[in-house]
């Protein structure tokens, strides 16, 4: 290690996008830290395109410095690239190795622990979809009792920390599901057919299209929630991202288009599933608290980060009637909320090997 600085990059590799953060420490106290990330839809492009991808994103964050370490988490297992997610982390894990070669690896696992690679081989379901757990464990070194909500461009995590301790119910993503922590519901790539059956329509109400005409990125965008640059994923049509695309989008989602319904109608439309998606969030917030200790705290906070957290966690919470919200910017800096999985991971890893 270079002047008693541990110099750790941590991966989370999704199905969508894969972020690094690069963090430079001494003895648990965060020096430094930089950021990247790239979408890179394994359904499309799994078979061989990761090891470039790491490659590209190292060196943006990494070309200067030595790294001592790697922490890695993931989530793309789950794609229907792989035939079974025992498969999907083996082959990340062998794509891991041939980017980093020499450099030690440690595997986050859902317990919240760190795994060599053949350990993390031995037991690839608890490998599987780990990432929920660093953004755990790096609140829970702050915050004693509180709600993690954490919505990304596909789905939220919610995750209860309770006494500085991650007290998930679920730990594998079909647990989480029937527990609430993890709602398939996010800032981008939701398909609106899956949050609304139907819509207000010049006082009446439609039925949606179940068709993939519109996501919810094309929903955010027309409402000012996200600005263009944000809307990182591809459209459902394949098309622009300006306001006009998305409300074009919008509009065939009751079979529509822009000469049917005008601005306000489909504007209208927006905020109906602006609103049952904000519901859906609140929901899994309930199920948690109804059978958590958190129930027996007298006030409860939520942390909330990632692309949807001021405008949908925060709002979701809002409504739950949690007494405290904060953004996690002003709880681990502004950099590592961005990337929160990858950078907790990474702090992990330095732990670790620092013996902090």
């Amino acid at each position: 290690m270079e002047s008693n600085l541990a110099t750790i990059l941590g991966c989370d590799i999704g199905g969508a996008n894969t972020k690094v953060s690069l963090l430079r420490t001494t003895k648990g106290e965060v020096e430094e830290i930089r950021i990247a990330s790239k979408y890179f839809p394994f359904w499309k492009r799994g078979e061989g395109g990761l090891v470039d991808v790491l490659v590209e994103l190292r060196n943006e964050v990494a070309k200067d410095v030595e790294i001592d370490a790697i922490g890695l988490t993931m989530t793309a297992e789950l794609s229907d690239f792989y035939e079974t997610k025992r498969k999907g982390v083996d082959h990340i894990l062998d794509q891991a190795e041939k980017t980093f070669r020499t450099t030690p690896i440690y595997v986050l696992d859902v317990e919240g622990g760190l795994k060599t690679v053949s350990e993390a081989r031995k037991e690839p379901l608890k490998t599987a979809s780990s990432n929920w757990a660093a953004t755990g464990w790096m609140v829970a070194r702050q915050i004693r009792n509180c709600l993690v909500i954490d919505v990304g461009s596909t789905t939220t995590d919610i995750i209860p920390v309770a006494d500085g301790e991650v007290v998930a119910s679920g730990r594998n993503d079909l647990e989480r599901l029937i527990n609430g922590e993890l709602v398939y519901t996010g800032a981008l790539r939701t398909n609106v057919a899956s949050i609304v059956e139907r819509v207000p329509v010049r006082g009446q109400s439609a039925r949606v299209s179940s068709e993939f005409f519109a996501s919810t990125g094309d929903v955010h965008l027309v409402l000012g929630n996200i600005m263009r640059n944000e809307y990182t994923t591809e459209t459902p049509d394949g098309r622009g991202k300006s306001r006009g695309e998305a409300l074009a989008r919008l509009a065939r989602v009751v079979c529509a288009d822009s000469e049917l319904l005008s601005e306000g109608e489909v504007l209208e439309i927006a905020s109906y599933i602006y609103k049952k998606q904000v519901e859906q969030i609140v929901d899994g917030i309930e199920q948690i608290l109804d059978r958590t200790s958190l129930q027996f705290v007298e006030e409860i906070s939520a942390v909330v980060a990632g692309l949807g957290g001021k405008f949908l966690a925060e709002r979701a919470a809002r409504i739950a009637e949690i007494d405290h919200v904060f953004g996690l910017s002003g709880i681990v800096g502004f950099e590592a909320s961005l990337e929160a999985p990858s950078a907790g991971v990474a702090l992990m890893v330095a732990n670790r090997i620092e013996g902090v």
